[in-house]
Formats: structure tokens, sequence, C-alpha cells
């Protein structure tokens, strides 16, 4: 069974809110919307997408909404009084967050906190049915893989960023499998919002690159964020997932996700003193690649 500690979690979702300003930054003014005076972001994490809305929209009332009370304070220091947070779950449906938002919502933004829902389609109309005539609803999810290292490191055999992406999506196959009353999903997110009788859905995706040789500090946080991943996948250390919104306990492993040839490679990789640490290389970069689904509800 997976379950994810988002208390312990609350520090790393802050880390990414203030990584991620730019991109954050880049999609709100996208979602600008003349009339857009109501904004939601559920799953808030660390505050991050709250505080570019509430920045690209400073006429609108922008609230953050998370499941987690220490996730939602650090939500609360990052957006510094720009936003209005709020202690709700998708887990318990539409009521308590629309008693949360108290008025029809013109946008909702929803990042990496819908796949954590145990009938992710239920999640997507509890969402749908906030929105006001005209609303948009906005998921955040999927993309492709984001890429930093080269093929062959030199270390362990070449591909081991390929088979750690593999090793990823099997554990978030068991994550989605051990949530309670977990329905699968067999389509798409822009099918979920048509489900959900939204109209005009589609998918917008985002590209970002940084080339390397990155700055020290977009590199410690590259190596940071892949010793989060092994750790999840090896259970070496309490909760580590990768979306939030939901409250689980810790991390329980009973299965081995990396090959233990590629477990070596990566502890030597990830060990700060010995000969091969990533953290002194000068060849990772970054590319991602997000996608952003959008759907709009009927006038």
């Amino acid at each position: 069974m997976i379950e994810i500690d988002w208390a312990g979690e609350a520090g790393r979702l802050r880390a990414s809110a203030e990584g991620e300003t730019d991109w954050n930054a880049a999609v709100a003014r996208s979602l600008v919307r003349d009339g857009t005076k109501v904004v939601a972001d559920i799953g808030c994490g660390g505050g991050g997408m709250a505080k570019a809305l509430a920045e690209a929209l400073p006429g609108a009332t922008v609230v953050a909404i998370d499941a987690d009370p220490d996730v939602l304070e650090q939500a609360r220091e990052h957006t510094a009084g720009l936003v209005r947070c709020e202690l709700a779950s998708m887990d318990d449906g539409a009521a308590p967050l629309r008693r949360a938002i108290d008025a029809p919502a013109d946008l909702i933004w929803a990042s990496a906190s819908v796949h954590h829902a145990a009938d992710q389609q239920a999640a997507v109309d509890a969402l749908a049915s906030l929105l006001a005539p005209g609303g948009r609803l906005a998921l955040a999810e999927g993309g492709l893989p984001a890429r930093h290292l080269p093929w062959d490191l030199g270390v362990g055999e070449p591909g081991l960023e390929l088979r750690l992406d593999l090793a990823q999506d099997r554990w978030f196959k068991a994550m989605r499998d051990s949530l309670p009353g977990s329905v699968p999903m067999p389509y798409g997110w822009t099918e979920a919002l048509t489900r959900a009788g939204l109209t005009e859905a589609t998918t917008r995706s985002v590209l970002t690159e940084t080339p390397a040789p990155l700055s020290p500090e977009r590199l410690d946080g590259v190596v940071g964020a892949f010793r989060t991943r092994i750790e999840r996948l090896t259970g070496s250390e309490q909760g580590h997932g990768h979306g939030h919104g939901h409250g689980h306990g810790h991390v329980v492993s009973d299965e081995e996700w990396l090959t233990p040839e590629d477990l070596d490679a990566w502890r030597q990789l990830l060990d700060p003193d010995g000969p091969h640490y990533l953290g002194r290389r000068s060849d990772l970069a970054v590319l991602s690649v997000r996608s952003v689904h959008l759907g709009h509800a009927p006038r």
C-alpha cells in the first residue's frame, strides 16, 4: 500500500512554489479574462499558482484551498496576504469546497491534485459544479516526462533517467490502485471535462527549457528532486508524493521499483562525497512540457 504524508511534503511544495515562479506567472497571464472576479486554486500546495493568479488578476478574489493544514500554512506564508487560504478536501465532494470559495467561481485551477482522488471523474464533476455560468476549469495534469541528464552518465547503464520514469509510472499506478474505492478513468482529461458538462474542452502544453550549465541554485533543485524520487521509490524516507490536496499517511512499499544495478548508480550519483555526484556536473539541463486542460461551463 502506498500513502503520502502531506505534512512532510509541505516544505517541498513551498520550495516548488518558489522555484516555478516564472512558469506560474506565464500560465496565470494566459488565463486572464475580463470579468474574472472569483478564482479558486484547489489543492494549492505551496501557493505558487494562487499567488500568480492574484498578481495577474489584481481585482479578483483568489481563494487557495488545500486539505492539509501544514501545506496550507506554507501557502499562506508564500502568498503573503494576496489570497484567502481555506482548509477543505476534494475527498469530501463539492459542498466543503463551495463553502470555502463562498461564491460561484469564474476560474478554478487544480494542478496535480485530481489524480489523487479515488474517483477522478467525480472530482472533476465536483469542481465543474463550482463554476459560475461561463466559468472555466483548468486542470494541470500530465504532459511529458522532464529531461535533465545526458543519456550516458558514465555510471551504470545508459538510459538511467528513462528507466526512472518507467519506475515512477509503475509507482503511480500502485498509488492509484491503493486508494480506497479507486475508480479507473480510462480516457483523457478533455473527455473528463466534457463528461462533467463543460464545453470547448481543449489542451495547451507549455514547454520550458533551461540549458546547461544550470545555476548553482537550479542545479541543487534538480539534484534534490532526483533524491526525492529515489527516496519515494525505495521507501527510505516517509512522505514523498508528486501532487497535493489529500491527507494520507506514510509511504509503505513492498516492491522493488528499481533494479539493484540502477539503485547503486543512483546512490553514487546522489552522494555528495562521491566522485560521480550530480551536483558537480555542468551538463545537467531542464526540459519540461506540462499540459493544462481547460473546459468552459455553459452560460
